[in-house]
Parts: structure tokens; C-alpha cells; sequence
């Protein structure tokens, strides 16, 4: 770990996951690499790994802070609401998803080789945040949906969002394989496929 405050420890980390998340918005992950972060970075490329490891570590803590920021979103709903309708519910989710559309895209890749190239530490700090997401989660349907198996509510809505981002987006060649393979497939927004699904599995409880 760098010498230095833990302000400016926390700083530096942030600029790098800033900068991973200023390429990433027009490159691949595979594309990214420690040296193209670096460029971005006020500091030179070696001084990265003073921080993170890997370049799946930074990734893992860009999606850790989309979780932290998510989740905070979803506690202000169960907040400043006494009650909601599945309607309002599914409607709130479904924007604040929209709004991170980021997240969607990064638990779209491949999960597992970012978290296994992540050191113990690294891993356990992004447990927390997703941790803390599901506990916002159950926050809101404990206390809008009480009739509801919060349970099954999390066990089926939290993997639903893995296949969200490729449901939603696609790129042109992505487009024109599936006209040319004849498939009759039409694509949604973010919003329609999260509503839908909150929308089936509350139930239609109000």
C-alpha cells in the first residue's frame, strides 16, 4: 500500500476507477488495458498497482460503487414512501436501473474471472456493497409488499439482472446476425423488461 493519508489513498483509487470508467463507456473490456487507464490517470501506469492488482480489480470496483450508488437509491425509496402500489414500485425500479445502465453492462460480462483475478480483500469489499443492495432490495418489499415471499422476490430478481444489458442494447453486427439468422426478436428498453418482471413477481399485490 502507498505511503500517504487515506484521503489521498481513496483519491487514487478513485481516479483510476474514474478513468476505467471513462474508457469503458467507448472500449470493450478486453480492449481495456492497465496502460490505457494510466493514460487517463494524473499519475504514471506503475503507480496503479500501488492500488489494484489487476485490471478485474478495477472493474470490480467500478461495479462496487454502482452497487453502493444503487443501493442508496433503492433505501431513499423505502424511505420517503409509507406505501407504494406494484405499479409505483416496479415503475421506481425500473428507473433507477435506467439509470445505471452501467451496472447492467458490467454484470453482463463474465463475473466469475473478474472476482477470481481479485485479491480476498478486493472481493470482500464488493461483497459488501452487493450485500447492501439486496438489503435495499428486501427493504422495499418488506415494507410496501408485506403478503410477499421477499425470498423469492431476491432469489429470482438479482440473477433476472445478469441478462438485462444484452436484452436491452445491442450493437449492429449484433442486429444484423439476428435479421439474418430470421430471428423474430424485438428489442426493449431497460424500463419495459425491469417493470415487467417486478410487475410478475409481485403478484399484482398492491
Amino acid at each position: 500500500m502507498p505511503k500517504g493519508s487515506p484521503e489521498l489513498t481513496a483519491s487514487r483509487r478513485q481516479e483510476i476507477v474514474n478513468a476505467c470508467e471513462k474508457l469503458y463507456q467507448t472500449m470493450s473490456f478486453k480492449e481495456i488495458t492497465i496502460k490505457d487507464i494510466g493514460a487517463v490517470t494524473s499519475f504514471t501506469r506503475t503507480s496503479i498497482y500501488n492500488y489494484f492488482q489487476t485490471k478485474e480489480e478495477i472493474f470490480l470496483a467500478l461495479m462496487q460503487r454502482e452497487y453502493e450508488c444503487w443501493a442508496s437509491e433503492m433505501y431513499e425509496i423505502a424511505e420517503n414512501n409509507t406505501a407504494m402500489s406494484s405499479e409505483g414500485f416496479a415503475s421506481a425500479v425500473a428507473h433507477s436501473l435506467e439509470n445505471h445502465e452501467q451496472l447492467l453492462k458490467l454484470l453482463a460480462m463474465n463475473h466469475y474471472d473478474m472476482e477470481e483475478n481479485s485479491r480476498p480483500e478486493r472481493l470482500t469489499d464488493f461483497k459488501i456493497a452487493y450485500g447492501d443492495s439486496l438489503d435495499a432490495v428486501r427493504a422495499c418489499v418488506k415494507k410496501f409488499f408485506p403478503e410477499t415471499d421477499c425470498e423469492s422476490f431476491i432469489f429470482v430478481f438479482f440473477p433476472f439482472l445478469f441478462g438485462v444489458y444484452p436484452y436491452s442494447v445491442a450493437t449492429q453486427k449484433q442486429l444484423d446476425a439476428m435479421r439474418d439468422a430470421g430471428l423474430d426478436f424485438k428489442m426493449h428498453s431497460i424500463y419495459e423488461i425491469v417493470y415487467s418482471c417486478v410487475m410478475q413477481l409481485l403478484g399484482g399485490a398492491r
